[in-house]
């Protein structure tokens, strides 16, 4: 027995009580469970499982599989899961949609059983490679007549990007969509928003403009400013930024507008040029820094069909309820194990680290 134990013990003692009367019982700790499923509480999902521990060898990624399973009982349609970490900041900036996703996504596509012609994705990342979302729209579309999206919680940048390129989105009350405004490295290797580049330029040169016509001297300030700017670093937030919208338009007016031949409030038909107008349209919004102000803006399911007109899905109860939990178990994830990005189906498997990828059995934190 610890000194200290032992003195305490004599002070008790002393005062003609019994140590043991005076010493509290630890709590007792929780058993650990075999499933975070089987502890997950309705309307209070994340909660009820954030502090459980799960038993020995439990396999996170069967969670997930688990999870994949209740979405395609309601949906009665294979589900493909493509999730960034969300939740975490990622320095190392694997999280995002990359190239390096390409073969293990092919992989995951060409698992679904062939007679399967309809796919939902489950869909959450804070953005990426706008060209590696051109090759996973094309992937998907030689495969399947249909695809929806999932979406449970944020789907931004290069991810609504993807998002737009589906026949449906189906969001839950908590997800969102952002601005594709496209980000460009700066020579400091830091990333800025290209519009908010070419809006600085604009704003010098409406100002040079403005002194000369009074005969005034372009303001010094904005020659150094102009000095400084990386002309490749111009050239290339012009290019990504025509490129993001250009990309958007298509994917609209192709995909998530094929079916949309009569207006609702009319009745009258829907021609190519009306389709043209509206994917146009919403892409500008999307992608305007100057409307938005920021990159990470969040856009609801409300705000795209109110202010942009862009038409989601929203889940019936049972839908929300295994899109809510599914997330909830992802959040878990990525919350306590070092993942950043998770490819999974009911027949493929796909998990990175930080550092390493790997194939196989993740276990869950246990005591």
């Amino acid at each position: 027995m610890a000194k200290g134990s032992r003195e305490q013990r004599r002070r008790l003692e002393a005062m003609g009580r019994p140590a043991s009367a005076r010493m509290p019982a630890l709590p007792a700790r929780p058993a650990p469970i075999a499933s975070l499923y089987d502890a997950m509480q309705d309307g209070n999902e994340y909660q009820s499982i954030v502090d459980k521990q799960l038993q020995p060898g439990t396999n996170l990624i069967e969670e997930v599989v688990r999870g994949i399973a209740e979405i395609e009982r309601v949906r009665d349609r294979p589900c493909i899961l493509y999730v960034g970490n969300v939740i975490k900041k990622d320095d190392s900036g694997t999280s995002g949609v990359d190239s390096s996703d390409d073969l293990p996504f092919r992989e995951m596509v060409a698992k679904v059983p062939a007679d399967q012609k309809s796919v939902d994705v489950l869909l959450a990342t804070l953005g990426g490679s706008a060209q590696q979302v051109g090759n996973f729209v094309n992937c998907l579309r030689a495969r399947f007549d249909e695809v929806h999206f999932l979406i449970p919680s944020f789907c931004m940048s290069a991810g609504t990007l993807f998002a737009l390129s589906g026949d449906h989105i189906w969001m839950t009350e908590r997800a969102c969509l952002g601005p594709i405004d496209p980000q460009v490295p700066t020579a400091g290797g830091r990333y800025v928003p290209a519009q908010a580049l070419l809006l600085l330029v604009a704003e010098i040169q409406r100002a040079g403009d403005e002194a000369m016509r009074n005969g005034q001297p372009v303001p010094w300030a904005y020659v150094r400013v102009i000095d400084s700017l990386d002309k490749k670093e111009l050239g290339e937030a012009i290019t990504a930024s025509q490129y993001s919208q250009t990309m958007a338009a298509e994917f609209l007016q192709r995909f998530k507008f094929r079916r949309w031949t009569v207006r609702e409030t009319t009745q009258t038909p829907v021609t190519d040029q009306d389709r043209a107008a509206r994917a146009n349209e919403i892409a500008a919004a999307l992608g305007s820094h100057d409307r938005w102000k920021s990159h990470g803006h969040s856009l609801s399911r409300d705000v795209l069909w109110n202010e942009l007109r862009l038409r989601i899905d929203q889940p019936d109860a049972a839908l929300e309820r295994v899109m809510v939990r599914m997330w909830a178990v992802l959040t878990y994830i990525f919350d306590k194990t070092p993942f950043v990005k998770l490819l999974c189906s009911a027949n493929y498997r796909y998990a990175r680290h930080v550092q390493v990828q790997i194939i196989g059995p993740i276990q869950g934190p246990h005591p």
